[in-house]
């Protein structure tokens, strides 16, 4: 693919679905979710690399921790289930010269004997070559720290949803965390119930006793999945006042992600 066209299909893509890149391989959307009548989803791939590269796809199974990190695992926990059985990847091999897109198909065959909730495995992108690790299961949120784990590629959660779901969410131990003058750390726990994951975005604002709100930053893409029942967040605040946040409130929104109105989750506020 000529650059001029490359960029292009790039900034398409930037504007339909959020992009994950590790190494040389980017890859959207960064997350699947099956649910209601959909039975397929296109993954694009797009090697971003000066060379030519091949990539084996297949399944992982991780646990999430209640600091969102991942651990692998064989055997589905309390509270999980695998959705690897229920899915097809065709192909399942691909070689991509520099530049090069490729799709492939990912397919949704439910069972009638599947029982309500929701099911999740995560699909595995793998260099053929032996590059320095990529780093995969990257805690679920777009601005957080990534946990480097020693394999060669990348992976992104797929989650089918069976029968009735429901969910649920709510804020709690917010606590304000000071490391210097200008850099304020906001701590706070995640609670989730329901039989399904919850994902969404946490949006600060600080409130100043007088004057206007402000912007304090927050955390794109968080997710708690079903294996536990909630998950402890840090966030360094964004603070361009000059000055530390004091005589106010931090409010804290936890949002639906991606839906053409916001749902508020969760919310909750700090008196500084």
């Amino acid at each position: 693919m000529q650059p001029k066209l490359l960029a292009m299909f790039l900034l398409l893509l930037s504007f339909c679905f959020e992009l994950k890149a590790q190494g040389d391989l980017l890859v959207t959307p960064i997350r699947v979710v099956f649910e209601g009548k959909k039975q397929k989803e296109a993954i694009n791939l797009v090697n971003v690399g000066k060379d030519t590269a091949t990539y084996s796809i297949s399944f992982l199974q991780y646990n999430m921790n209640e600091d969102g990190t991942f651990t692998s695992i064989e055997k589905p926990d309390s509270g999980q289930m695998f959705a690897s059985p229920y899915l097809r990847i065709f192909p399942r091999k691909v070689t991509l010269a520099p530049g090069e897109p490729q799709v492939i198909m990912l397919q949704c065959r439910r069972s009638a004997d599947m029982i309500e909730g929701e099911y999740r495995s995560h699909l595995y992108f793998r260099s053929e070559k032996n590059y320095k690790p990529l780093g995969s299961a990257i805690n679920d949120t777009t601005l957080l720290s990534v946990q480097l784990i020693p394999v060669y590629g990348m992976s992104i959660p797929v989650i089918v949803r069976s029968g009735k779901v429901n969910t649920g969410s709510s804020l709690s131990n917010l606590s304000l965390e000071s490391r210097s003058n200008l850099d304020q750390y906001l701590k706070l726990t995640i609670h989730r119930t329901g039989n399904i994951s919850i994902y969404g975005d946490l949006v600060i604002e600080f409130i100043p006793t007088q004057g206007k709100p402000i912007n304090a930053g927050g955390v794109n893409g968080v997710g708690v999945y079903t294996n536990i029942g909630q998950r402890n967040i840090v966030v360094k605040l964004n603070n361009t006042t000059g000055k530390p946040f004091t005589n106010g409130k931090l409010k804290v929104q936890f949002v639906s992600k991606g839906d053409a109105k916001s749902v508020i989750y969760a919310e909750a506020e700090l008196e500084l």
